[in-house]
């Protein structure tokens, strides 16, 4: 490593958290040494975001697109790589502080590598804590490294907890924008398309996460994340809809005060405060005009618009691996919904099947599992879930 010089990757480089990640680190590019950039099929914006950094290694997880990935690279002095033992082998390449925002459970093995290394992760793949928290937790314990949550509500959290103590909190308010159907008549959501479900009205995501507000999954799985990551019982984590998207999370204590984190809806701040930490750093977001902004505006969540909600409530509760089967059914209902397999409103009832099911994976010690536990009810989960769909 290059005196003074961070060493970075991330993983997840061509979506939304990555290339924000990428933004702010080109703009100080003489404070990184970038180990490994890692994506899916868009090998071209992989290549390009590469040879921009002067990256050691580029990966894509798509093992067929390995020759497009040198094609572009060609020249640069970059390594490319694909597939799955190539993303697990970057992981395993010591840096000092790691992205972690690969979309769904498969980033899971790739941040417990990069913990394994002792290395700093920035979290933004809230799959990883619901699937497996204590693991996750327990490993970086075992190798001194450190998670820093980004999905802008844990941030929100986190950051409101600094010089605080757990004990007296008294309940942990995350916000939800309530995505693209919040003020649909209800017997209109199952006629939604996946192209009316992928637009938000507030934030810049990918296809997946955008869908997953729209049904309130992403909201169902930060719920459970709220509860592994800072240990707190589920009835003290609570949800409100706030259309305006300022606050991102609110901390009550058990003296009355109530802690807001308000800021834009710009992911730039989660991911440079988790990149700079534990410093301040200026960054490149908007600054708030309160009285432009006028009023910000809350709603209880309905669970009949949105089960997810309490079927997060049931996991919680269960507690064992059933996190990685919610997760898992989740995203195969999520496939059958944007390949136009299942309607929009059939999402929740193949999860909630999929977890009376398999309702004999939960009560397991958390202390007592493993990766390869969490793997197969990961695969039993899904093959449940694709029996539901079927019908």
């Amino acid at each position: 490593m290059t005196a003074g010089r961070r060493r970075v990757s991330i993983f997840g480089a061509t979506g939304s958290i990555g290339q924000n990640t990428i933004d702010l680190i080109a703009r100080d590019p003489d404070a990184y040494e970038v180990i490994a950039l890692t994506g899916g099929a868009n090998v071209a914006q992989l290549a390009r975001d590469a040879r921009r950094l002067n990256a050691r290694l580029a990966v894509t997880a798509d093992d067929t697109r390995l020759e497009d990935l040198r094609a572009a690279l060609a020249g640069s002095g970059v390594e490319a790589a694909a597939g799955r033992a190539a993303l697990i082998e970057a992981a395993s390449r010591p840096a000092d502080w790691v992205m972690s925002a690969i979309v769904g459970a498969a980033g899971l093995e790739p941040g417990l590598r990069a913990l394994e290394q002792g290395a700093t992760l920035a979290l933004a793949n809230k799959e990883s804590m619901v699937c497996a928290g204590a693991l996750m937790l327990r490993t970086a314990r075992a190798h001194d490294a450190t998670i820093l949550p980004v999905d802008s509500e844990h941030s929100a959290v986190f950051q409101a907890l600094i010089g605080e103590d757990i004990a007296a909190v008294e309940r942990v308010i995350i916000t939800a924008s309530g995505g693209a159907f919040r003020d649909w008549p209800l017997e209109d959501l199952a006629r939604a398309t996946p192209a009316q479900a992928a637009t938000h009205p507030n934030w810049a995501m990918g296809q997946r996460i955008t869908i997953d507000s729209a049904s309130m999954f992403n909201k169902a799985l930060e719920l459970i994340e709220t509860k592994e990551f800072f240990g707190l019982d589920p009835v003290r984590i609570e949800t409100v809809v706030h259309p305006e998207s300022m606050i991102h999370a609110l901390v009550g204590f058990t003296d009355g005060a109530l802690m807001a984190h308000v800021g834009p809806p710009d992911m730039r701040h989660a991911i440079g405060f988790a990149l700079h930490h534990p410093y301040r750093k200026p960054l490149p977001v908007e600054r708030l005009d309160l009285v432009k902004l006028g009023q910000l505006t809350f709603r209880a969540p309905c669970e009949t618009r949105w089960p997810a909600l309490r079927l997060a409530r049931e996991v919680m509760a269960a507690g064992g691996l059933m996190g990685a089967v919610f997760n898992a059914a989740k995203e195969r209902a999520l496939d059958a919904f944007i390949e136009g397999r299942i309607p929009f409103t059939r999402m929740a009832g193949v999860v909630e099947e999929v977890l009376s099911r398999l309702s004999s994976q939960a009560g397991h010690n958390a202390a007592g599992i493993t990766l390869d536990m969490v793997s197969q009810a990961d695969h039993l989960a899904r093959g449940e879930a694709d029996r539901s769909i079927l019908g």
